[in-house]
C-alpha cells in the first residue's frame, strides 16, 4: 500500500515545537564556525564555553574509567558515591547538611529543568522567569505546555529579581513557581544574600516553589554568594559541572529536591533518560578534588572580566553591567544601534569577533544589548579589544 499525501496528510512538527524559539547564542556560533571554514579568525565570545581543558583529575579518571572497557547503566538517581560527595560540597560549602537522597544527578542542567518542570507543574501553569536569562528556560516551558511568564528585570536594581517585583507578577495572574538565577546569565549578576532570603520568603508567602540555578556558583569576584538552601531547605537546586569546571561538553550536572519530589524525579528520570552517562558521573566525582585547577580558571576570567571593563567604555559599550559573577558582561549597545542582532552580525563579519545578541534574553529590550562572554583566553580577550577598537562601524 503507497501513502498518498492527498489523504493522509503528514504532521511534520508539533504546535509546541513552533513555541520554541532559536538559541540566537548557538546560532552565531554556527555562523562563526562557518566563518572560520572559509580561512576567517574569529574570536569567539557567543557562547558560555570555558576554552580550557576539564581539570587534568578530571579526565585522568575518566581514562581509568575507559580503560576497565565496560561503561554500564548507573541507578537513575546517579551513582551513590557522587550523590553523597555532592551533599558533602554542599557542607563544606555553604555548611548546609544535605541528605544524599536528596540529590539526584542528570545530563547536564538542561535534563535537571526538564525533570523539574515535568514533576512540580501540570500543562497551562504559570512560572516566573527572569527577563533578561537564560533562553532556555521559556523555551523548554514552551515546550512542555507550559507558560513563562517574563519577570522584567532592570539596570537600576543591578539586574536582580525583587519581592515586589513577583508578588506584582502574581497578582496579574497567579504563579506556579519562580525561578531564579544567581550568578546569572546574561548579566552576571550575584542576587546579594539579603536579597535571596526575601525571595525565598516571598515565594513561601505566596505558596509556590522557587527554582534556584545555581551553575555559576564558584564563579564569583569578590563578592558574598549563597545558594538557596540556605533560607529555604525546600528549594529545588539546579547546578552542573559544565561551567566551574570548564566540563561543558560532558553533560553532567545534579539537583537537589525536597524529599517528597525524590521518588516522582525518580520515576520521570528512569524512562525520559535511564541514567547519566557513567563516564561523566566517574569524571565528575573527580572534579571536587581539582580545587587548585578551578580557581586558576576562576583567576584567568578575573582578569578577563578587568580588561574588557577597562576596555569597553572607550569601544562605546561602557554603559555595561560589571558582572559580579559568571563569565558575561552584558553591554547597552543603545547608542550604537537600535537592532542588536544586526550589529553582531556586522560586528562578525567586519571585525570577525562574535558575540550574542540581546534578543536571545529579553524579547522586549534586547534589541539594544549584547551579551560578551569572556570565558576565552585572555590572550583572545586582548585580540577582541583591539579588533573592536579598530572596527569601522
Amino acid at each position: 500500500m503507497t501513502y498518498d499525501s492527498r489523504y493522509f496528510p503528514r504532521k511534520t512538527s508539533s504546535v509546541r515545537v513552533s513555541r520554541v524559539a532559536p538559541f540566537l547564542a548557538m546560532d552565531v556560533m554556527t555562523a562563526a564556525a562557518l566563518k572560520e571554514r572559509s580561512g576567517a579568525s574569529v574570536i569567539h565570545m557567543e557562547v558560555g564555553q570555558p576554552s580550557g581543558p576539564a581539570p587534568r583529575r578530571v579526565i585522568a579518571a575518566a581514562g581509568q574509567a575507559l580503560s576497565s572497557g565496560r561503561l554500564p547503566y548507573t541507578e537513575a538517581l546517579g551513582m551513590p558515591v557522587l550523590r553523597e560527595r555532592i551533599a558533602r560540597h554542599y557542607r563544606d560549602t555553604y555548611r548546609v547538611v544535605v541528605a544524599p537522597e536528596r540529590i539526584v544527578v542528570t545530563t547536564g542542567s538542561s535534563a535537571g529543568f526538564v525533570l523539574t518542570f515535568l514533576t512540580l507543574f501540570d500543562a497551562g501553569a504559570r512560572v516566573a522567569v527572569p527577563e533578561p536569562g537564560y533562553p532556555a528556560y521559556r523555551n523548554i516551558l514552551n515546550a512542555l505546555d507550559l507558560i513563562p511568564a517574563p519577570l522584567r528585570l532592570h539596570a537600576e536594581d543591578r539586574f536582580a529579581p525583587t519581592g515586589e517585583g513577583v508578588r506584582a507578577l502574581h497578582a496579574q495572574e497567579p504563579l506556579a513557581g519562580l525561578l531564579v538565577m544567581s550568578p546569572a546569565n546574561p548579566s552576571g549578576t550575584v542576587i546579594e544574600p539579603a536579597r535571596l532570603s526575601e525571595l525565598c520568603r516571598t515565594a513561601r508567602d505566596l505558596g509556590i516553589p522557587i527554582i534556584s540555578d545555581e551553575i555559576y556558583h564558584g564563579l564569583e569576584y569578590g563578592v558574598a554568594i549563597q545558594t538557596a538552601l540556605q533560607t529555604d531547605p525546600d528549594a529545588v537546586i539546579i547546578n552542573s559541572f559544565s561551567k566551574t569546571w570548564s566540563m561543558t561538553g560532558w553533560r553532567i550536572g545534579w539537583m537537589v529536591v525536597p524529599e517528597a519530589l525524590v521518588r516522582p524525579v525518580e520515576r520521570l528520570a528512569q524512562n525520559l533518560y535511564i541514567s547519566a552517562p557513567y563516564l561523566s558521573q566517574v569524571a565528575a566525582l573527580a572534579a571536587f578534588d581539582a580545587i587548585e585547577e578551578v580557581e586558576s580558571t576562576r583567576a584567568g576570567y578575573e582578569a578577563n572580566r578587568t580588561l574588557l571593563l577597562d576596555a569597553f567604555p572607550a569601544l562605546g559599550l561602557g554603559r555595561t553591567h560589571p558582572s559580579d559573577g559568571a563569565f558575561y558582561l552584558y553591554a547597552d549597545v543603545s547608542d550604537l544601534t537600535d537592532d542588536s542582532t544586526h550589529f553582531c552580525r556586522r560586528m562578525l563579519d567586519e571585525a570577525g569577533v562574535a558575540a550574542t545578541p540581546g534578543l536571545d534574553f529579553d524579547p522586549v529590550e534586547g534589541r539594544h544589548h549584547v551579551r560578551f562572554s569572556f570565558a576565552g583566553s585572555h590572550d583572545d580577550c586582548c585580540e577582541a579589544v583591539t579588533r573592536l577598537r579598530n572596527w569601522k562601524r
